[in-house]
């Protein structure tokens, strides 16, 4: 029977975890795996009713990650996930995504020469100046499985001498949730709730550090959303990080003057792919949205200079407009004005794809 420890630790990974845990359950003579929760995100709305809204089972190791900055969450994570791996002795370490805890796990897994698998492996946005494309790069480099989603993915790993041998392209894990709980999320009653209609709002998320940490920068979207809500209400889903930005630099005010603004603290899953799936376009720079958006159907403005996910812009409705405030307005107009960029579903985003990497481990491991 093959021992796996399954990683999870911040909000974007428990999509990704859920049906992966759920398939190797199936399987209760091959596999008997373990789900330590990190900690890295802890909170009721970042984490906890993932768990419950997914049916994610109560993880079997609880980190209580702490730590101010990356640094040091990446040392504490070391620290308390190499007694476990001592104690657990695993056959298998299996992270997902690009999160802090995705590194520190995959290191501490490396320093006990134990074999880790990394799903979503080879995504690559060329800017490393983004934490996560520093966690990405170096869990490939030191990931002896690695599960990929796109043909760009498998192109990105064989570039950095990755052996084919390695590479298994299996589909979009979260795609799997997405469509497992879509009837559930279909129930939801936020729109109710905010007073909307599917398709007569504006969906926005913001949280990555380069345009949250800057002021001039964060100042320019706000007012690029002060502009959005003039012509359809907008629904802001407000990060802690961004948040506490907006209060540090003064920039509340432009919240205040927003007659058409909902705010709203990170909601659970079904709440929020319900906002996903009845929203006229989203203004993100979120990579999981992108995704998500890419098989519901709805035009995405992602808010970045480049992303990792280009298969949401070669076969989707994803949209690369930069953080600007006068492109962010016009790529919202051309949507409103009914220029929306179609897209289709990328192979394999089908919701079978943790059916088919459990597959590849029931082949058995082997290493680079």
């Amino acid at each position: 029977m093959m021992k796996i420890v399954v990683v999870a630790g911040a909000r974007p990974n428990f999509m990704k975890v859920a049906p992966i845990l759920a398939e190797l359950r199936r399987f209760p003579g091959e596999f008997a795996p373990l789900l330590v929760h990190t900690g890295q995100h802890y909170d009721y709305r970042m984490s906890d009713i993932f768990f419950k809204e997914l049916e994610l089972p109560a993880p079997d190791r609880y980190l209580g990650a702490q730590g101010a900055g990356a640094a040091a969450q990446t040392a504490d994570i070391l620290l308390k996930f190499d007694p476990v791996l001592e104690e657990e002795r695993p056959d298998l370490v299996l992270v997902v995504g690009d999160v802090t805890s995705t590194l520190a796990c995959t290191l501490a897994a490396a320093k006990r020469d134990l074999p880790v698998a990394h799903v979503e492996a080879g995504l690559r946005s060329g800017d490393r100046r983004m934490p996560e494309e520093l966690n990405r790069v170096a869990t490939d480099a030191l990931a002896d499985l690695l599960f990929t989603y796109s043909p760009d993915a498998d192109a990105n790993l064989l570039a950095e001498n990755v052996p084919a041998a390695c590479i298994h392209r299996v589909g979009n894990v979260m795609i799997d949730t997405l469509v497992r709980f879509r009837p559930l999320a279909a129930r939801s009653r936020i729109l109710e709730e905010l007073g909307l209609e599917p398709g007569g709002y504006a969906l926005a998320t913001l949280h990555r550090p380069s345009n949250v940490d800057d002021p001039q920068v964060l100042q320019g979207i706000l007012e690029a959303f002060e502009q959005v809500q003039q012509h359809l209400p907008l629904v802001f889903q407000l990060h802690p990080r961004t948040r506490k930005n907006i209060e540090a630099f003064g920039l509340a005010g432009i919240l205040e003057r927003m007659g058409s603004l909902h705010l709203l603290e990170p909601t659970g899953y079904l709440d929020f792919l319900k906002l996903q799936e009845g929203a006229r376009l989203a203004l993100v720079d979120s990579g999981g949205i992108q995704e998500e958006t890419t098989v519901l159907g709805v035009p995405c403005l992602t808010l970045r200079e480049n992303t990792e996910r280009p298969i949401t812009i070669e076969q989707g409705t994803n949209v690369l407009v930069g953080c600007g405030k006068e492109e962010i307005v016009a790529a919202a107009r051309a949507v409103l004005e009914g220029r929306a960029k179609q897209g289709g579903i990328p192979e394999l985003w089908d919701g079978h794809a943790a059916q088919r990497l459990v597959a590849v481990l029931g082949q058995g491991l082997s290493r680079r």
